[in-house]
């Protein structure tokens, strides 16, 4: 199955490292021209080195994410958003009561409410363009429980899959698809890393025995997804979300 992005243009939030660098820099291989921002000026550039356009960015200042839109937007609509920003902003688990108002609200902000704001920003362009695609990052915890007991973290991703599924059934109508893609354990990043060291040997085994495939995903698991999504391929699919945990 050939698909190139020829063309078009993408905006990938979180582009820094893991799943998004690995996601903007595959769309920039195949032809499109990428934009990718994230808060972390240094590791965004070394994205950059792959062919994305960077822009540092605090997406949980929804202005200036709708301001980087509309910048963008200068020469024509968005083809492809991909929300990948998000993560559990350094929570660990504990008891709800011990949960505090401002982790709850940061997580909130960083998973739900980025791609909200982009969403919202894009929207009116593709639907004068009469198409698009949105391709929402969440997580298995976006459709059972986290294995990270991160109340606030499992919510947000549910509200991930929530607003792909409002979103699906409100612009399909202009040509433009919604579609989630839900990762299972993958280690792209600090916080995966302390996770699965704090695990132990044991633990590990466990884990990878719980996997109908016996290993842990990939940033090209989770990459390959997200462009199928994206592409003409999946031009009849929307408001769905696609599990890729090797079976879990």
């Amino acid at each position: 199955m050939n698909i190139r992005f020829d063309g078009r243009k993408v905006l990938v939030s979180g582009a820094a490292r893991g799943f998004g660098r690995h996601i903007a820099q595959r769309f920039a291989a195949l032809g499109a021209r990428v934009h990718g921002c994230d808060i972390a000026a240094a590791e965004l550039g070394e994205t950059a080195l792959g062919g994305v356009i960077p822009k540092q960015l605090d997406l949980t200042d929804r202005a200036a994410a709708a301001a980087w839109v509309r910048e963008i937007e200068a020469d024509g609509p968005v083809d492809v958003l991909v929300n990948n920003a998000g993560g559990p902003a350094g929570a660990t688990r504990q008891a709800i009561e011990d949960v505090a108002d401002a982790e709850w609200d940061k997580i909130f902000a960083i998973n739900a409410g980025a791609g909200f704001a982009l969403c919202r920003a894009v929207a009116p362009g593709m639907k004068r363009a009469r198409r698009g695609r949105i391709v929402n990052i969440s997580s298995g915890a976006g459709v059972r429980a986290s294995r990270t007991g991160i109340h606030a973290y499992t919510a947000a991703k549910h509200a991930v899959v929530g607003l792909t599924r409002q979103l699906a059934s409100e612009l399909g109508a202009f040509g433009v698809t919604v579609n989630s893609v839900a990762p299972g354990f993958v280690r792209t990043t600090d916080e995966t890393e302390r996770d699965w060291n704090a695990l132990g040997e044991a633990g590990r085994q466990k884990l990878v025995s719980s996997i109908a495939m016996r290993r842990l995903g990939t940033a090209e698991d989770i990459g390959n997804a997200v462009l199928f999504f994206a592409s003409d391929k999946a031009a009849w699919i929307t408001g769905q979300v696609l599990l890729v945990d090797g079976g879990v």
